[in-house]
């Protein structure tokens, strides 16, 4: 006589379109923002610097940077009309465009408003393109996916761990770059060891909400330890205003060149094949399955995200991978989480004391945290691989280990592609880009052109 296997019946309570009490509700989000706070703020002041504007107007983009997120994490978690995934993403922005930005704004013959005008015509194709992008969807089975997500937390780990150690290894000056005096220091190391301790510590016998704030209460306690020990400036908090409107197109009116728009609007199709795997991720975590409409609207939050970037000041902006490795780490699956956080990231933009409070977190800080994080990404694609079958088709060892060393190429040997011409050597210094290309040719190519519909994710045992 045999047993039926009955499964647990989903947590009614901890669902895509649950809402938490306001109190869980709010912490939550705010470990949201903190998880992708540095991120967003680093972008703005990178490309502040490089093109040598004035400090009040470095601060505007960091304010409008915060607001903007917000709004478009607003658009991709709730959803307008056809816009937005409704799936608990964060969207901040994007690093992947520095280079193009960076050149447009320097070039005497443009200046910032070129860049601006780029960031809104992209913007425009980005929208135009996300129902033909999503149908690549079909082509992105378990191996596809899992692979490229891998990939994608890998990648990661080297922000996260260059974090833990207090910055870049290296600091570019006028005459070059010269080694950072900071990076690895002892206390650097040890205060985010404590962090990342009280995040395991916290997740292994803490209980309830307690465990869903790990991260959190690990972020705090090495910020209250680095003020403690004096690592922490809080410089300009006191100039600052404490409310600052938003406003629109503060550097004046966009101008559109061709050539710089052409250039950002190929960076948003590696954008978007990122977001499509960052997507499928989330929907995997949730277990809410999607298909190409819901990806077409969440890639149609991906340009109206550049539009609105545009129109107050700032950047392109994309799906951070952080935020989808925080949801597997809480297995809080809520949108609702994410439209909290939204709402704080405009409060943030409109009041630049408390934004620059919250800035002062050291990286290393930070860093504690984001190896956990990032590792999580990392962990969900090797989640995914382990429903491919390995053992009857050996031609998905190849896809995988293949596709892998092809991603991570640009990360391990970062001059690889240095002799390549300027353009080629820029698409192929994306790993993402490249793992996508190779496992979904490779996944064609073993499987004789046959396309695998995408299997529906299932949904997490409670």
């Amino acid at each position: 006589m045999t047993t039926a296997r009955i499964a647990a019946a989903p947590d009614p309570s901890n669902t895509v379109d649950s809402v938490p009490p306001p109190a869980r509700l709010f912490a939550l989000g705010l470990q949201h923002v903190l998880v992708m706070y540095a991120g967003s703020v680093a972008v703005p002041m990178i490309i502040g610097g490089a093109l040598k504007l004035p400090k009040e107007d470095i601060a505007f983009l960091i304010s409008a940077d915060l607001f903007c997120c917000g709004l478009v994490t607003l658009i991709q978690s709730v959803g307008i009309f056809n816009v937005g995934i409704r799936l608990p993403i964060m969207m901040g922005i994007a690093f992947t465009a520095i280079a193009p930005i960076i050149s447009t704004g320097t070039n005497p013959a443009l200046g910032i408003g070129a860049v601006f005008g780029a960031v809104i015509g992209s913007g425009v194709f980005a929208y135009l393109a996300a129902p033909y992008m999503s149908r690549l969807v079909r082509w992105f089975p378990p191996v596809v996916t899992g692979t490229l997500i891998l990939v994608i937390g890998l990648s990661l780990l080297r922000v996260g761990i260059n974090w833990a150690a207090g910055g870049q290894p290296m600091l570019f000056r006028p005459g070059g770059p010269v080694p950072n005096p900071d990076y690895g220091l002892p206390l650097h190391l040890a205060i985010a060891g404590l962090v990342l301790l009280i995040v395991v510590l916290v997740t292994a016998f803490g209980r309830g909400f307690l465990a869903n704030v790990a991260v959190l209460v690990g972020m705090g306690a090495g910020f209250v330890a680095s003020i403690a020990l004096g690592q922490v400036s809080f410089a300009g908090v006191e100039a600052a205003p404490w409310v600052s409107l938003v406003l629109p197109f503060h550097f004046g009116l966009p101008s559109f060149d061709a050539m710089s728009t052409l250039t950002l609007s190929l960076i948003m199709v590696v954008m978007m094949i990122e977001s499509t795997g960052l997507f499928l991720a989330a929907a995997d975590i949730t277990g809410r399955p999607i298909d190409s409409a819901d990806i077409a609207r969440g890639l149609r939050a991906d340009g109206l995200g550049n539009v609105i970037g545009g129109i107050f000041g700032t950047f392109c902006y994309t799906s951070y991978s952080q935020n989808v490795g925080l949801l597997q780490v809480t297995n809080v699956r809520s949108r609702w989480v994410v439209a909290m956080a939204a709402g704080v990231l405009v409060v943030l933009g409109c009041l630049p004391k408390l934004s620059l409070v919250v800035a002062s977190v050291p990286q290393y800080v930070l860093g504690g945290a984001a190896i956990v994080m990032f590792g999580m990404v990392a962990a969900t694609g090797v989640k995914i691989l382990g429903e491919v079958e390995f053992t009857r088709d050996r031609a998905n060892l190849y896809i995988v280990s293949i596709s892998v060393v092809l991603g991570l190429t640009p990360l391990l040997a970062d001059r690889f592609f240095s002799q390549l011409p300027p353009v080629l050597a820029r698409f192929m210094q994306n790993g993402t880009l490249l793992c996508a290309l190779s496992a979904v040719v490779l996944n064609l190519l073993f499987h004789r052109g046959r396309a695998h519909e995408r299997r529906e994710p299932a949904v997490q045992r409670t």
